[in-house]
């Protein structure tokens, strides 16, 4: 019974890595081919609607939200 047992379980394993290695390739060949491609920004596109040669320069600003509490206590 035992042996029964680990023959059913290696062909469970067998075939189950294999329908999954089927699965993941046709789940990446659809990802690679027919996948809409991403769609730039606006800003990147000039009036004409043609995507602006130039480098872009992308600026990031942060607000100091850390204030000093024992100034308030004075």
């Amino acid at each position: 019974m035992e042996a029964a047992s680990l023959v059913f379980g290696s062909f469970l394993i067998i075939l189950f890595f294999v329908v999954g290695s089927l699965l993941g390739w046709v789940v990446r060949e659809y990802m690679m081919n027919y996948r809409e491609i991403p769609r730039l920004h606006p800003e990147m596109y000039d009036h004409n609607g043609n995507i602006i040669p130039d480098e872009i320069l992308a600026v990031r600003f942060e607000n100091d939200y850390d204030y000093d509490d024992s100034e308030d206590e004075d």
